[in-house]
This record gives C-alpha cells, sequence and structure tokens, in this order.
C-alpha cells in the first residue's frame, strides 16, 4: 500500500513539476533548451517573433543599438502577456543613410533579404509556422513589406505577418514643435525607459537636430538622399525635453499594440489556406475562372 502511495505521489509531482516548468518557459529562444524549445513553440502555438532592430548613430547621447534595444524590451514585456517566441538580437536591415556616421552596420540589400529569408525559412522549420516581424527601425518601413510581398514568390509553408508602430501618445504637459523623427524628445523618452543608464541626456544639445531643408521638391518625388539632405547629423528633434514619464506612456502603447497583434496572429486561421491557394492557381494561372 505505501509502494502505491509513493507511486502515486511520485507522479503528480512529476506532473505539478511538468506543468510549472512550461508555465515558467522563457520567451527568449536563446535562452531554451532543446527540450524546453519544443514546449515553448507548442505553448506559443507556432507563433514567433522577429524584433527587428539597426545599429546606427542616435544623435550625440543614444546607443547605437537603440531600436534593437527597445524593440526587443517592448517584445519581452509582450511576450509576458501573450506567450510568443522571441527570437534573438537581429540588426540586417536597411541603413545607408547613416553610412557616414561612426558604428553603423549597413549589409548590402541583396544579403539583407536573403538572411532575411533563410532567417525566417529556419524560423520556420523549428515549427514558427507564423512569424511576425516587430518592426524597431523606421528605415525598415519600407523593406518589410516588400519581404512579406515576396512570399508570395513561391510557395512557403508558413506566413510572414509585419507589426510596427502603435496609436500615438499625446505629449505629456503640452505639444511638440518640429520634427521627432530619430533620437529626439520621443525616441530619447522611450530609452530613458527601456535602458536608462544608456542615456547620456547631458549631451543632447551638442548637435542640431533641425531640418536643414536642403532639397527644394515636390512631396511626391522621392530620392534616397532626401533624409541626409534634411538631417545631415542622423538626428532629428531634441532629445534634451525627453521625460520618463513620456517614455512610459509610449512605450506601454506599443506593447499593447504587439500583445494584441499576437493574439489576432494566434487566432487567424485564414492567412496560410488563403496563401496556400495562391499558390496553386499562380502555378495554373490559365485554369483561373473569369
Amino acid at each position: 500500500m505505501r509502494y502505491w502511495i509513493v507511486l502515486i505521489l511520485t507522479n503528480m509531482l512529476w506532473i505539478t513539476s511538468g506543468a510549472q516548468a512550461q508555465t515558467n518557459l522563457s520567451p527568449k529562444w536563446e535562452e531554451l533548451t532543446a527540450g524546453d524549445f519544443k514546449q515553448a513553440i507548442a505553448k506559443a502555438q507556432g507563433t514567433c517573433l522577429l524584433p527587428f532592430g539597426i545599429l546606427e548613430k542616435h544623435g550625440p547621447h543614444l546607443p547605437l543599438g537603440t531600436d534593437l534595444l527597445n524593440v526587443r524590451y517592448v517584445a519581452e514585456h509582450a511576450a509576458q502577456q501573450e506567450y510568443a517566441v522571441i527570437f534573438p538580437e537581429y540588426y540586417a536591415g536597411q541603413i545607408f543613410e547613416a553610412k557616414h556616421e561612426p558604428g553603423t552596420i549597413a549589409y548590402s540589400p541583396d544579403l539583407q533579404l536573403r538572411l532575411l529569408q533563410e532567417t525566417t525559412d529556419e524560423m520556420a522549420r523549428n515549427g514558427c509556422k507564423k512569424v511576425v516581424i516587430v518592426n524597431g527601425h523606421g528605415g525598415n518601413e519600407s523593406l518589410l513589406p516588400y519581404f512579406a510581398q515576396s512570399q508570395l514568390y513561391k510557395p512557403h509553408d508558413y506566413v510572414v505577418y509585419v507589426q510596427w508602430g502603435h496609436e500615438a501618445t499625446k505629449k505629456v504637459g503640452g505639444e511638440k514643435s518640429g520634427p521627432d523623427w530619430h533620437a529626439g524628445e520621443s525616441e530619447t523618452s522611450n530609452v530613458l525607459v527601456t535602458h536608462p543608464n544608456l542615456v547620456h541626456l547631458d549631451r543632447a544639445g551638442n548637435e542640431s537636430g533641425a531640418d536643414q531643408k536642403r532639397l527644394k521638391l515636390p512631396e511626391n518625388v522621392y530620392t534616397g538622399i532626401w533624409w541626409y539632405a534634411r538631417f545631415p547629423n542622423h538626428y532629428s528633434g531634441d532629445g534634451s525635453t525627453a521625460t520618463k514619464e513620456q517614455g512610459e506612456a509610449d512605450i506601454q502603447s506599443w506593447i499593447n499594440a504587439v500583445v494584441r497583434a499576437i493574439k489576432a496572429i494566434k487566432a487567424d486561421d485564414e492567412s496560410l489556406k488563403l496563401q496556400n491557394e495562391f499558390y496553386e492557381k499562380s502555378a495554373h494561372p490559365l485554369d483561373t475562372a473569369h
């Protein structure tokens, strides 16, 4: 009798410890063991985040990895609310406009696309059938929709989703004056929340973040040099006016947006079906009904 009681208690402890281990699974890909990774993919329902940052100058006062640091912070806090597996640091994006600044890593266009494709392919091979690219860098906002569109070129057994942005938060205590696009008040406020020890607020006024307006072209005419023409210091706005209070509002809005995206993507059963339907029809275009 005692043997059976001990055996039952042992099994209960094993089940409890197993459930506890799954509950405490880290969302970070690099922190999981191989065995835990399988549990994590199941818990995430095959939904994985690829936080996409960059390495570039952020004014005279913020770290080179600002976008990478911020988007990882947001992804990790979102995954605490709605579990998903988070891919390690990724920074192979579009940043040619900052090649003149020290510390910038700007990979060639073909490598950017090839590396991203092989990365999402490898994620999918490991069970990530819903790959969510969470963008943290403005310079990727043309690259990433193109990448998502390019998934229709040939069949894939997974879906790429691109998430960026969130509801704009009002300036705490007033209105913003002038541009605030890069290393300015908003971005500096965000880093005051995510990595306050890396902010050198006393240096924020060492360079100008004003719009130099050196091109006189219609708004519907685009040229790649537009950013350098306007902000040659790779700094847009005034980081010295940043506040932690503003950053907390902005970061929380961003986290909320990612949580909503994860929930919606987990519930999405149509994208892959439609994608497969498209692949089949595109292989036989003359059979498409008209």
